[in-house]
């Protein structure tokens, strides 16, 4: 029990090993001509598909309504947020090696930060995709736009489009839960050692005095 806190810390750094083995968010679009849908998984480090071609067939239905080509090697965070990442994951195994409350609150807090600038990040991704259109698309409609949800399901002209979290995404999640525990189990700890100090202590020095 006393070592659980530490365990589910290094648990918690671990977990973010997964941003680079599973997708984190994933965006699939459903149209009359692709009934079985068209999905585009992003990782940490790169964008790709259920098919080598899924990346090409998404930016040619782009092109038809003005959206720039999705370039995995033009998106800046696809270099620097595996760096952030593995910067994480060094504090993290710091923070389950110090064993220190305060430490797992840092970490836990950080990530929290860390995922919303995340979220938000791709927000404007998102945005930026979906608003800012070529005046020379083959289909232009006076006003529209084709922003993708951040979460959820929504219908943009004959598509229907999904975004969610995937895999590590939701492992990421837990990592923070984990790390959340690991503080509140630490405090728990800690304070029932203290309720047992002052009990063993009046003890002790009932024992010096006889």
């Amino acid at each position: 029990m006393k070592r659980l806190p530490q365990v589910l810390m290094l648990l918690a750094a671990l977990l973010l090993v997964s941003l680079f083995v599973w997708p984190m968010w994933r965006i699939t679009l459903v149209a009359p001509q692709y009934p079985s849908g068209v999905t585009m998984y992003i990782y940490i480090n790169k964008i790709g598909g259920e098919h080598e071609s899924t990346l090409q067939n998404i930016n040619i239905l782009n092109h038809y309504v003005g959206m720039k080509p999705i370039e995995p090697e033009a998106i800046p965070e696809l270099r620097y947020f595996p760096w952030v990442v593995w910067s994480m994951i060094a504090l993290g195994l710091l923070a389950a090696a110090l064993n220190r409350r305060w430490a797992f609150f840092a970490w836990a807090s950080l990530m929290l930060v860390l995922a919303a600038a995340g979220i938000y990040d791709f927000y404007l991704w998102e945005y930026d995709y979906g608003h800012n259109l070529s005046p020379n698309a083959p289909i232009k409609i006076p006003g529209a736009s084709y922003q993708p949800p951040l979460i959820g399901t929504k219908a943009i002209l004959n598509f229907v489009a999904t975004s969610m979290p995937h895999i590590s995404g939701y492992l990421v999640g837990i990592a923070i839960l984990l790390a959340w525990v690991a503080w509140w189990l630490k405090g728990k700890i800690e304070a029932d050692e203290k309720v047992v100090d002052r009990a063993v202590q009046p003890d002790l020095r009932m024992q010096s005095i006889a």
